[in-house]
């Protein structure tokens, strides 16, 4: 206990020692101790499966499903500032107030992901900003160098997913969007301070030297010259890319031989088609970047911390949104969640601005969950139109989200609103997800279920 005292290096190691210190007594003593206390808890455990199992068999329209509607549209309005996609909200709601299983939440979330995706796409192809020269927000070099291998991490991550227990992946979606939250909320104080620090010193500025001139007219004028020049070259590339990762899909089919194919469940077909998702992402990724290399001596991106300084020195600077994409799309297919989520914070971390980091990871989560919605779809989901109807809803409460905070931002000149809706969203998703992971990890303990690792089929 000394060691702890002395020295603030040895909180954490400290304080998880003492938390797994605890959970092995807890366990301990719900072994030892007879029925009344367990069995208490077991009725709760129940009682919840009863009530979130009692609408699955036939969706009908409810006061459950409408509230759960209502929070699903406040949950998108809210993940829409910051361009993630907002599956950490939607699962919880549709579980728990809508009366869903999870199999069928899941698949829901993917959909409403989608709609919410592209009320964000729509809006920042349509909207340039006079921050950065009347340039569209979206880097689709960010997103050219992530999405191969983010749906490849998405992959192993489902399948990481199937293998791991489930008390593990709770642990490790805790630890990690507690971590997430953390250095976006930290982020989030250092845009308000420096953002406090600019509108200061342009009062002072404005107030020394106002002259009556106004330069909004050629402002306007290079905004209309520089909505022309949209890159149709990189959108194409990127619709190759989801197509080629969209075809692999299909041959593959699922574990149980569900495809377009006659295969063997979980064969050695199954697994050759699976594993070539790994050179399909490096030879996307080795090409786009070759070809950046070619490109270096054009004029560079408009964006605060540029892609191009990122990539043009050293092979690690060069893989570092790569790497950033593979670790969200494993997070994210490992949770069971979207990967904007994961990799927002990091592409703030790395000194992207949070307008920038908004609108590329909304259009990244088009992609990935525009797949995740036609495999669903393809494997026979049940209730497709109310699915549909909760897009729809996600879709209007996104756009509306993103009018107003846009409005906001635009007032109050203060980006980090985007940066602070994201740390809510993790933070929410947090709590509940690992709440609701919790409760079924305890309830697997109490049933005596096998509880840990498992073979991918």
């Amino acid at each position: 206990m000394s060691s702890c005292k002395t020295k603030s290096d040895n909180f954490f190691p400290c304080l998880t020692l003492f938390l797994g210190i605890c959970v092995t007594l807890s366990l301990s003593y719900a072994k030892e101790t007879q029925p009344e206390d367990t069995l208490q808890v077991n009725h709760f455990l129940n009682k919840i499966q009863q009530w979130s199992h009692h609408q699955d068999s036939e969706l009908k329209v409810t006061a459950s499903t409408v509230i759960a509607g209502l929070l699903c549209f406040i949950a998108s309005s809210i993940s829409s500032a910051g361009g993630i996609g907002g599956g950490g909200l939607f699962i919880p709601i549709l579980t728990v107030v809508a009366g869903l299983e999870l199999k069928t939440a899941t698949s829901f979330s993917a959909f409403m992901v989608t709609g919410g995706s592209i009320a964000n796409v729509m809006y920042n192809m349509l909207t340039t900003s006079s921050k950065f020269g009347g340039k569209i927000l979206t880097d689709y070099d960010i997103a050219l160098l992530s999405e191969p291998c983010m749906l490849l991490g998405v992959s192993i991550g489902v399948i990481s997913n199937r293998v791991f227990p489930e008390w593990l992946v709770t642990i490790l979606f805790a630890v990690f969007l507690a971590w997430s939250t953390f250095k976006t909320c930290r982020n989030g104080l250092l845009h308000w301070k420096s953002e406090s620090e600019s509108v200061n010193r342009y009062v002072t500025l404005k107030d020394e030297s106002y002259d009556g001139t106004s330069e909004e007219p050629l402002l306007k004028k290079e905004e209309i010259n520089n909505q022309l020049k949209f890159p149709w070259m990189k959108l194409g590339v990127l619709v190759m890319i989801w197509f080629s990762f969209f075809v692999l899909y299909l041959l593959r089919g699922n574990r149980y031989g569900q495809g377009i194919i006659t295969m063997e469940p979980c064969g050695v077909g199954y697994w050759i088609i699976s594993s070539l998702q790994i050179p399909v992402a490096i030879v996307f990724t080795a090409c786009i970047l070759c070809r950046k290399e070619c490109c270096q001596n054009k004029v560079p991106n408009h964006q605060g911390k540029d892609i191009e300084d990122l990539t043009s020195s050293g092979p690690s600077n060069k893989l570092i949104f790569p790497f950033m994409a593979l670790l969200a799309g494993i997070l994210g297919g490992l949770f069971g969640i979207g990967g904007g989520m994961l990799i927002s914070p990091l592409l703030l971390h790395v000194g992207i601005p949070p307008e920038v980091t908004a609108a590329t990871c909304s259009f990244m989560v088009f992609f990935s969950s525009t797949m995740s919605a036609f495999q669903y779809l393809l494997l026979g989901m049940k209730h497709t139109d109310s699915a549909l109807i909760f897009a729809i809803i996600c879709f209007v409460g996104s756009l509306l989200g993103l009018l107003v905070v846009q409005r906001a931002i635009q007032k109050f000149g203060r980006a980090s609103l985007i940066v602070f809706s994201v740390g809510i969203v993790m933070a929410l998703s947090a709590v509940l997800m690992t709440s609701f992971g919790a409760l079924h990890v305890w309830s697997d303990y109490t049933s005596g279920k096998y509880m840990g690792f498992k073979l991918p089929c």
